[in-house]
């Protein structure tokens, strides 16, 4: 095993899925120092909190830079300058690159990428999986270059979706995978052994940036995307519905196949919220009124009396 120790490593990411690759990394190589989003408010205080990278590095003594920003930023590039990266590695770390640091490190930098490239390119590989429907997903290992997730390709790892993943638990099991994937990866390449691959020109797609508002549900589309919206977008950023003066939010749902379903229709199925929509009607198995704790369906329509008073 390549050691690493006069061939240091800086690594970027923020979220839960960049963690395992962070801890696999520090086992096996010298990694100088890491790169992560800075503290952001969150719960109802309002406090700021560190992302999962942050408390990993913490945990591990690695030095932990928190730029707002990369671009025009001179401290930041010169304290990752400082590190004498051989190659930095990425993972999820949520801002681009910008050609001088892409240039820094003699090895490049390498990212590990929540899907089959070029099958979603972009910021959200994980939820586009689960609500497009496909069958498998995985990680690739790509060396960077400006474009967005366009670079030529290390090595790849593939997976089967199941019918009840959720963003949180495909996460989950995407980041073990992708910890493994570059441990075995990165020393081959290191010595020469891996040569990077021109991505295909076929099958190239797109995960946009996910925003707050791509929750809310369309009941006059097929019932099997809204289900699979469901699980895509939990936990974050969540579907929800209107309700009152607010809203209700999704987090559990199934499917109840009628083909005389009316969109937006709400009704009471197995003593738990429904709704209709094309091909059948949307079962809330768990949900979420507003300032109040997630609860079973059931118990939701026990405490609100007025949920068949019309449609979305």
């Amino acid at each position: 095993m390549c050691t690493m120790e006069d061939n240091p490593i800086v690594f970027m990411g923020s979220p839960f899925f960049a963690v395992p690759v962070l801890k696999a990394l520090v086992q096996d190589f010298a990694v100088a120092g890491v790169v992560t989003q800075p503290d952001k408010p969150a719960g109802r205080g309002r406090e700021l909190r560190p992302c999962p990278v942050k408390e990993a590095a913490l945990e591990l003594n690695l030095p932990v830079i928190q730029p707002e920003r990369l671009r025009g930023n001179s401290s930041a590039f010169e304290q990752i300058k400082a590190w004498k990266p051989a190659v930095i590695v990425v993972a999820a770390y949520g801002k681009i690159l910008r050609k001088d640091i892409l240039d820094l490190p003699r090895f490049g930098c390498l990212n590990v990428h929540a899907s089959l490239l070029p099958r979603w390119r972009g910021a959200s590989p994980i939820q586009a999986a689960i609500l497009h429907g496909d069958t498998q997903t995985g990680i690739t290992i790509m060396k960077m270059e400006e474009g967005l997730d366009s670079g030529p390709l290390l090595s790849r790892f593939a997976l089967d979706l199941s019918s009840t993943d959720t963003a949180e638990t495909l996460e989950m099991r995407l980041a073990g995978a992708g910890a493994a994937l570059l441990t075995e990866t990165l020393p081959d390449y290191l010595k020469g052994i891996i040569e990077p691959v021109p991505q295909p020109s076929e099958g190239q797609t797109y995960a946009p940036l996910l925003k707050k508002e791509d929750g809310l549900l369309d009941f006059s589309q097929p019932v099997e995307l809204l289900e699979r919206q469901i699980r895509a977008y939990y936990p974050w950023p969540g579907c929800y519905i209107p309700l009152d003066n607010g809203i209700l939010k999704i987090h559990k749902a199934y499917i109840e196949h009628d083909i005389h379903a009316v969109a937006g229709r709400k009704s009471i199925i197995d003593q738990r919220p429904a709704i209709g929509a094309k091909g059948g009607s949307l079962v809330f198995s768990q949900v979420q009124p507003a300032g109040k704790k997630p609860m079973e369906g059931k118990a939701f329509l026990m405490g609100y009396h007025k949920w068949l008073g019309g449609t979305l």
